[in-house]
């Protein structure tokens, strides 16, 4: 008689073939559930809805495009997908304006291309046509973006029925695909318009070439009285644009408003010989009155260094300046002897009508790794008390100070409430703010009561103002620093532009690439486009009714 096999082997064989019966059942119920008419119908809706996107996409990136004449002008205008949305005006050969229009999936171009020659005679030879054409100009360009929009929804469902009519062959699905085509577009459309920024115009962001920065943006006293006038900044960007093309030969720089104050911030120059071209080339375009370096002008404050300084008459407008921390007082005495040098410690000046205060960086670190172990911790309160004693020389000047120039910004905060500005460097990074306000004072409890208060106690007490904080990048990209890392350290300087109240109505901040790099960019920045919260007060120390 022939042995059994053993129980392991007969449950085995038992537990697989009931295996095998349940993957048959559960294949053939997933073969019933895919092939029933519901799961058909998804995979058909699917297949629909893409095909019409697809076929959408495809119709808009080709052929979405509308020709319109703006002023003596024949531009392009495009649609085009995008995460971002916004605006991009081309302008050969001068770069191209970036505008924060809208958001959603719809990005616009405008190309503008050549000049139609008998509307450009008429505009030269007519100058009232000018004004006539700026008038026109919004119109214009509102009409060419409703064509444009409408062109779009049409190429789109034109493009999701023709891909559709190609892939199902059924008069049902193709005309689903372009209903589905209709759909994406209009709403993306009118999530752009529902999202639109009019005031963007009043702070395009522009590349380019750096000697057509201001014929391209526009006036920035102009910029700064109108930003809420969409159709106004509109005009004023084609105008000055129609000027230049019809002028191309000589790339005319725009007439500022004579009542307009204008001072380039530089910071940290850091040795470099480069920034000096640079700071020319800013002061001749935009007609700059005055330059204010907020220090660290050479790296180590050695007495080889002072010939670096000698450049600063070929500015050929005065320059104001505060010692860094890579500044030694021979650096500073070498900057005194220059003809149009104005050197500020704890001291103020008056330049164009605006009073300027500045004081110099109490420490002299040019090599930290060396010399401070501590490196920017070191010294808190010899910045503070240096920032402190700069206040306390305003107070006692008696004189409404405009500006006030310091180098690092840890002694900015004692000067909170006492002027409108503060500018600071050191940082090697480009940023503005707003300074805490000063906390009134609080009564010392141990001073005896006192019925005249002191001078200083009532300076504390006077009415403030907010301050505004603005630390430039490094004008010389850091010398050396600059190369340190995988990306060099941009160039960065600042346009800043004052009325004939003595208030800052704008700003220019302009970015070159570090070393080795050539890229320019320019942003324009309009003071009250956008509300600026004011952070909390900051405590402050007792102060006795009685103190001196």
């Amino acid at each position: 008689m022939k042995d059994e096999p053993p129980a392991w082997r007969q449950r085995w064989h038992a537990a697989t073939e009931l295996t095998g019966r349940t993957a048959g059942r559960a294949a053939g119920l997933l073969g019933r559930a895919f092939r029933h008419r519901w799961a058909r119908r998804v995979r058909v809706s699917t297949a629909v809805v893409l095909t019409g996107v697809a076929g959408a996409l495809i119709g808009v990136m080709l052929f979405a495009r509308a020709d319109l004449n703006v002023g003596p002008f024949s531009a392009e205008m495009s649609v085009e997908p995008s995460v971002t949305g916004g605006t991009e005006i081309n302008i050969p050969p001068l770069g191209s304006l970036h505008l924060d229009s809208h958001r959603g999936p719809v990005h616009l171009r405008v190309d503008l291309g050549s000049l139609d020659q008998s509307r450009t005679e008429a505009l030269i030879d007519n100058p009232s046509a000018i004004t006539s054409a700026g008038d026109r100009a919004v119109e214009e360009v509102v009409a060419g973006v409703s064509r444009l929009g409408l062109r779009t929804m049409g190429l789109a469902v034109l493009g999701a029925l023709l891909l559709a009519a190609l892939t199902f062959r059924d008069v049902r699905r193709t005309a689903a695909a372009g209903l589905t085509a209709l759909v994406v577009t209009a709403g993306s459309l009118g999530l752009a318009a529902g999202t639109l920024r009019p005031d963007s115009i009043s702070e395009p962001r522009y590349e380019g070439l750096l000697i057509n920065a201001p014929a391209v943006v526009g006036d920035a006293r102009r910029i700064a009285d109108n930003y809420g006038r969409y159709a106004e900044q509109l005009q004023a960007i084609l105008g000055n644009v129609s000027r230049v093309y019809s002028t191309i030969s000589t790339l005319p720089v725009y007439e500022p408003a004579g009542n307009t104050t204008r001072l380039l911030h530089v910071s940290d120059l850091h040795l470099n010989p480069a920034s000096w071209g640079l700071i020319r080339t800013v002061v001749e375009t935009f007609e700059i009155d005055a330059v204010v370096d907020t220090g660290d002008i050479v790296d180590w404050g050695s007495s080889a260094e002072t010939g670096y300084v000698s450049s600063i008459p070929s500015i050929q407008v005065p320059y104001v300046y505060v010692r860094g921390n890579h500044d030694s007082q021979a650096i500073q005495a070498a900057v005194a002897a220059q003809g149009n040098a104005v050197v500020l410690d704890n001291g103020l000046t008056e330049i164009d009508g605006l009073t300027i205060a500045g004081i110099g960086d109490p420490q002299f670190t040019p090599d930290k790794s060396e010399t401070n172990e501590a490196g920017d911790e070191a010294g808190p309160e010899l910045l503070t008390t240096a920032g402190e004693n700069l206040a306390q020389t305003i107070r006692g000047s008696g004189k409404q100070v405009d500006i006030a120039l310091v180098h690092d910004p840890a002694m900015a905060q004692p000067l909170s409430g006492l002027v409108p500005l503060v500018l600071a460097g050191h940082q090697h990074a480009r940023s503005v703010s707003m300074l805490p306000a000063p906390a009134p004072p609080t009564p010392d409890p141990s001073a005896s009561a006192s019925p005249a208060p002191s001078a200083s106690a009532l300076a504390l007490t006077q009415p403030t103002v907010p301050t505004r904080l603005m630390i430039e990048g490094s004008t010389g990209g850091a010398g050396l620093r600059g190369l340190e890392h995988e990306e060099p350290t941009p160039l960065s300087l600042s346009v800043l532009y004052f009325d004939e109240n003595r208030e800052l109505k704008a700003y220019d901040d302009i970015q070159l690439g570090g070393t080795g790099q050539s890229n320019v960019e320019m942003q324009r920045n309009v003071i009250g486009l956008d509300e600026e919260a004011a952070p909390a007060p900051t405590p402050s120390a007792p102060v006795s009714p009685s103190s001196g």
